[in-house]
C-alpha cells in the first residue's frame, strides 16, 4: 500500500511558474525563475532592437500621431524605436533594473522618452487620459487572471475614449511547444478586455526573443528538470538571424467610451 501521508513531487505549471519569476533579476543576470536553476544572460524579450511585429505597424501609420504608451517596456527598445520615428512615448515597468538600462540607451541615443516606474495593475503614477494609444509587447501574458481584469481597467484610465492598445500575447499554435510564458486563449483576451476595451482584431504572428538553437540546447536540461517539458530546439522555428519565433497574438482593441 502506498504511504498517502506521504509528501507528492509537484510538477508547477507554467502559470505557477510565472507567478515565481522575478523579473527585475532577469534584468540583473540572475537566477529568475523558481525552480529553474539556470540565469538569463539576456531576457528572452530583449532582442537589441524593437519587435519586428511592431516595426510593421509603425509603418502602417496605425499607431498614429499622438502620445504612445509603452506597457512593460523593459529596457525601452520599442519605446525609443517610437521616439526615433517621431512619436511622443512614455514607457512604464515594474523593474527598477530595466528602466535604469532604458533611460540609459535613450540618452546613449540621445531620443526623449520618460520612463516611469509603476504597477501595471494600478498605474497610479499615470495621468488619467493622458494617452492616445498603448503598445504592450508582452506583457498581458505573464499577468494572472487577476491581474488581467486590474490591469484592462488600469490602462483604460490612462487613455483617452476611443484609444487603440496594439497587444502582442503567446498564442496556443500547432507545433513545437515552449515551457513559458503560458499561452493565453482568444476567449481569455475578449473576458478581460472586453469591460473596458471592444477587442477589433485578432490574428496569429510571431514573437521574436533572443533564444538561439544553440542556447535553448544548453537549457533544456534545466527546462526539462523545471517543468516537465523536453524540449526539441531543432525543431523550432528561428528567423533570419537564428533567433527563436514563437506563435502569439496581435490584438487590436479600442478603450470603451
Amino acid at each position: 500500500m502506498p504511504d498517502e501521508s506521504a509528501p507528492r513531487s509537484h510538477m508547477a505549471s507554467p502559470e505557477e511558474t510565472m507567478a515565481a519569476v522575478d523579473f527585475d533579476a532577469f534584468y540583473q543576470g540572475k537566477q529568475a525563475v523558481a525552480g529553474l536553476d539556470m540565469a538569463f544572460e539576456t531576457p528572452p524579450w530583449v532582442i537589441g532592437g524593437p519587435q519586428p511585429v511592431l516595426v510593421d505597424l509603425e509603418s502602417t501609420g496605425v499607431l498614429g500621431d499622438g502620445h504612445l504608451l509603452d506597457a512593460g517596456c523593459g529596457t525601452g527598445d520599442n519605446a525609443l524605436f517610437l521616439a526615433s520615428r517621431g512619436h511622443r512615448v512614455t514607457g512604464f515597468d515594474a523593474s527598477p533594473a530595466a528602466l535604469d538600462q532604458a533611460r540609459k540607451n535613450a540618452q546613449e541615443r540621445g531620443l526623449d522618452v520618460e520612463f516611469t516606474e509603476a504597477d501595471a495593475t494600478r498605474l497610479d503614477e499615470l495621468p488619467a487620459e493622458a494617452f492616445d494609444a498603448v503598445v504592450d509587447s508582452g506583457l498581458y501574458h505573464v499577468l494572472g487572471p487577476a491581474q488581467r481584469s486590474a490591469y484592462a481597467r488600469a490602462l483604460s484610465r490612462v487613455v483617452r475614449p476611443g484609444a487603440l492598445l496594439h497587444m502582442l500575447a503567446t498564442a496556443e499554435a500547432e507545433g513545437p511547444k515552449t515551457p513559458l510564458p503560458p499561452p493565453v486563449s482568444p476567449d481569455d483576451l475578449r473576458t478581460h478586455l472586453g469591460p473596458y476595451w471592444d477587442v477589433e482584431r485578432i490574428r496569429l504572428t510571431r514573437f521574436t526573443t533572443s533564444f538561439t538553437e544553440e542556447s535553448l540546447t544548453r537549457m533544456r536540461p534545466a527546462i526539462h528538470a523545471a517543468s516537465g517539458v523536453d524540449l526539441d530546439p531543432a525543431a523550432m522555428e528561428y528567423d533570419g538571424r537564428g533567433r527563436l519565433t514563437s506563435p502569439c497574438w496581435y490584438v487590436r482593441a479600442a478603450r470603451r467610451s
